[in-house]
């Protein structure tokens, strides 16, 4: 056992190098899963994986969907970006659903830590703007 997985004792978790206990597992969903806004599905995979992190707080499962899974002609790649010390960098996109613009409604990670090159390029949403089950 490493030291970090001393610290959390939870098997075969990520850890941020600089916080120990801030920490994920990247696992497989485990059925198929959908994101969709008012009844318009933009991405549905058989091949999701879910984050499951622990840090400052608890955080809400989070799903990612492979690009070929989502329909990408729907996002709008927008300027923001941000940098996660256990994933990495990501970009952000609006979502174009019915001529309605939603703003910051996804994500991907495009420069991922080692340890986390699961998530490069996957796509995930914002569940306060998107439905994802």
């Amino acid at each position: 056992m490493t030291a970090s997985e001393d610290i959390t004792l939870v098997k075969n978790a990520i850890h941020n190098p600089g916080e120990p206990r801030h920490f994920m597992r990247i696992v497989p969903a485990g059925e198929p899963r959908s994101a969709s806004v008012g009844g318009t599905v933009i991405a549905q995979s058989a091949e999701a994986v879910v984050v499951k992190e622990v840090g400052l707080d608890l955080y809400d499962h989070v799903t990612y969907f492979p690009r070929a899974d989502v329909n990408m002609n729907a996002l709008v790649r927008v300027g923001k970006t941000t940098h996660c010390p256990l994933k990495g960098n990501t970009e952000y996109f609006d979502l174009v659903v019915d001529g309605e613009r939603i703003a910051e409604a996804a994500w991907s990670y495009v420069d991922t830590i080692d340890v986390a090159a699961d998530l490069r390029g996957l796509v995930a949403f914002d569940t306060t703007k998107v439905l994802v089950a």
